[in-house]
């Protein structure tokens, strides 16, 4: 399988910051690539090399077989870019946003009409393809931009935090978007802070932390790294959980965690239904106070916590910063 995407020691500073320091990472024809952070880890300034909006100050990138410097121009007709804020022009109609794309991708007249009605009805836009884009919800305005970012039939489709500020239906409704063009044969690199998201659309994840690599893998591979299950309790008072949290140490593999707040114990274990039962033996007399029990394998939000000291979630100091476009390297925009 071919390599669409190969960055090798990828550099990016900004002054005394560095906000990319010596990232590897490949993605195979036809593959998702989740890459995940919280912000401020990189992601995006990673993206904006690889699709030649910024100059990297050491390491090579290669996107379609392209070098992102030597063949920036080349690049940019070979890719599509959706950043996290919709990039559309709001006094122009849905139609009218995709065939100025189209133009400005140098397709003919006629066939930037046609794409743009292919793609307002794939993404379910058509009844609105004549209103402006100052009247589209955060969700259509979403869908619009992914889809001016197709208007070529681009080889690679790099999607910036692509759900940022959506709702969780709109969410839901952009993962299955994704999720086809994937099925369609699209590589797609996906920058996300939702570990969710990731789990469910890409293939393999790389995960960058204050500009660093630190894991790689399959999601059920970065899962493995935390290792064992968890057995979660939920009780209906919170002065139980200290004493429940003893009686079951000796079943756990590591520190058992509690949550007053939600009433909620931890019990990193190893085993499946068996150490359940186990676990409910030992807390005879008092089953009767427990409203919730489960086992469920390490999240993604248990492997980013255990790798980096902090959730996901967790703000850190935004190391990305805005950079002008370096002179002469025009194209399509996208």
């Amino acid at each position: 399988m071919t390599d669409a995407i190969v960055v090798d020691g990828l550099v990016k500073r900004f002054g005394a910051t560095t906000a990319v320091d010596g990232v590897d990472l490949t993605v195979a024809e036809g593959t998702v690539l989740g890459l995940l952070g919280p912000n401020g880890a990189g992601k995006t300034t990673v993206v904006r090399v690889l699709t030649t909006l910024l100059l990297p100050d050491g390491g090579s990138a290669r996107v379609a077989g392209l070098d992102v410097v030597r063949d920036a121009d080349a690049v940019r007709a070979a890719i599509g870019l959706t950043g996290q804020y919709a990039a559309v022009d709001e006094y122009l109609t849905g139609f009218e946003n995709l065939v100025m794309v189209g133009r400005l991708y140098h397709l003919s007249k006629k066939e930037s009409r046609q794409r743009a009605g292919e793609l307002l009805e794939r993404f379910e836009l058509t009844d609105a393809a004549a209103r402006t884009a100052k009247t589209y919800s955060g969700g259509m305005r979403r869908r619009l931009d992914i889809a001016a970012s197709l208007i070529a039939r681009p080889r690679v489709l790099f999607l910036d935090e692509p759900t940022t500020g959506l709702d969780p239906r709109s969410r839901l409704a952009m993962w299955e978007f994704i999720a086809d063009l994937a099925d369609g044969g699209t590589t797609i690199l996906l920058t996300t802070q939702y570990l969710e998201e990731a789990d469910r659309l890409a293939d393999r994840m790389v995960v960058i932390d204050h500009g660093r690599v630190i894991a790689r893998g399959t999601g059920d591979e970065l899962k493995a790294q935390v290792g064992g299950q968890r057995l979660e309790f939920t009780v209906t008072r919170a002065e139980l959980l200290v004493r429940m949290a003893e009686r079951l140490r000796p079943l756990a593999i590591d520190e058992p965690q509690i949550d007053a707040q939600s009433r909620r114990l931890t019990v990193p274990v190893r085993g499946g239904a068996e150490v359940l039962a186990e676990a409910l033996r030992w807390l005879e007399g008092q089953t009767a106070e427990i409203v919730d029990v489960g086992l469920r394998r390490p999240d993604l939000d248990d492997v980013f916590l255990t790798l980096t000291g902090h959730a996901a979630e967790s703000a850190t100091p935004a190391t990305e910063e805005p950079e002008p476009v370096p002179a002469g390297r025009g194209g399509s925009g996208r």
